[in-house]
């Protein structure tokens, strides 16, 4: 009787750690992430001011708010760097690094995506773009005009092609057919929150 209730214990503490895990590395990263009380929306089509960061030289922005600590950040790296591969020569990729514990250096992250491209530590930018999570895309057309800010795809890795919002993103500004039409998962912020980016 006694040893048929330690087993029935540790089987129970065994699911319940399980379950503790797969809510840390998995399921808390598919819901959305809450709008913080003090956000101030910024419209799509807004004019969207960055200042002496962001030369525009009449190509688009587009800007990779990004979190090395934070687990969907560091999943859809390998998409962001395809994303800067293919559309460099069109674009200007930047990175804002969003990470209030730790400090990086530019070198460190233009390492992580295998790209040198200007990385900014400003929070500011983010403010500036209404983006309060990581990892977020936004894209600007020459104009400074915010064209796009979401979600890089509805999967964790950035596998479903039918999903690549961003990359969609591009190519309708890119090919000037028409406007982009996304669903909730493509505008709904989702990852780690600001300020600490964390969930």
């Amino acid at each position: 009787m006694k040893k048929a209730l330690l087993l029935s214990l540790w089987f129970t503490l065994l699911i319940l750690a399980i379950g503790y895990l797969f809510w840390q590395n998995e399921f808390k990263y598919s819901l959305p992430t809450p709008v913080p009380k003090n956000y101030h929306a910024v419209a799509m089509g807004s004019k969207v001011e960055l200042g002496a960061c962001c030369v525009f030289d009449n190509k688009p922005v587009f800007i990779h708010f990004f979190n090395p600590d934070c687990p969907c950040s560091r999943f859809n790296v390998p998409h962001v760097s395809d994303l800067i591969k293919k559309y460099g020569n069109q674009i200007n990729f930047k990175i804002v690094v969003l990470n209030k514990q730790r400090n990086f250096t530019i070198d460190e992250i233009q390492e992580k995506f295998n790209a040198k491209i200007p990385v900014y530590f400003d929070e500011g930018i983010a403010k500036k773009c209404g983006v309060f999570s990581t990892p977020q895309a936004v894209l600007l057309d020459p104009y400074h005009n915010l064209y796009y800010r979401g979600n890089y795809n509805k999967t964790r890795y950035c596998t479903d092609a039918k999903s690549n919002y961003a990359q969609m993103a591009i190519d309708s500004l890119l090919s000037k057919k028409y406007s982009p039409s996304f669903n909730a998962l493509a505008l709904k912020a989702y990852g780690c929150s600001l300020p600490k980016c964390t969930k």
